[in-house]
């Protein structure tokens, strides 16, 4: 089974462009100030009129409220939520009875005691992504570029939906990430950028390629 792609953090028409070049099932739009990535709704709003069908456009966001959603969800359209805060599984609940949309919580991994909040998760949502645990110190919840120990994730148990994987990956790591988890979906942001918020697209493509290389194992 191939491999789906997400590349996120997408902010030019250009890299919309060499992510559907490259072959990607999804492109993430970042709504969050603290980011480099960070992009505005009506910047969001034109962004997306630019991705074709079959490719699903997504919006990450950290701990928004009903108002922020309610404006960009007006504005903008979309086809998943990306959750990547602290949101507890009643607010993703909340969230997925309030818009309709499919939603995806992130889950922080540092070690093998991270993945327990999985199963609070699982159950309330569409998707999960498996993403590296920032620093305590860290501004952003995610894209910055870390990875955790993907053996964590080797033989695990089938979780009720489908996940994927992200944090830190890059073309010259992904094709062992995928070997090792076993995942059928991954999600990169920095890991194919020429500097932060400005995406590569000789990098986009070749993390394609290196994707594509192992189909995915029994999860």
């Amino acid at each position: 089974m191939p491999v789906s792609i997400k590349f996120c953090g997408l902010s030019r028409e250009r890299d919309i462009a060499a992510a559907v070049s490259a072959g990607a099932r999804y492109v993430g739009f970042v709504h969050f100030a603290k980011s480099p990535r960070y992009i505005r709704v009506e910047d969001m709003a034109a962004l997306a009129l630019s991705v074709p069908p079959g490719v699903a456009k997504v919006l990450l966001t950290v701990n928004a409220e009903d108002a922020a959603l309610d404006d960009i969800l007006a504005r903008v359209p979309l086809d998943l939520l990306q959750l990547h805060g602290a949101e507890s599984p009643a607010r993703v609940a909340e969230v997925k009875a309030r818009y309709g949309l499919p939603v995806m919580k992130a889950i922080g991994v540092a070690s093998a005691a991270d993945l327990a909040r999985i199963d609070d998760y699982a159950p309330v949502v569409d998707q999960l992504l498996i993403d590296a645990k920032p620093p305590k110190d860290a501004e952003l919840p995610g894209g910055n570029g870390l990875a955790f120990d993907w053996r964590l994730l080797a033989g695990r148990k089938y979780w009720p939906c489908p996940w994927m994987l992200a944090g830190g990956l890059t073309p010259d790591n992904v094709a062992e990430a995928v070997r090792l988890t076993g995942a059928r979906q991954v999600d990169v942001s920095s890991g194919v950028e020429s500097a932060p918020g400005v995406k590569n697209a000789v990098k986009m493509q070749a993390f394609a390629a290196a994707a594509g290389s192992v189909r995915a194992g029994g999860r």
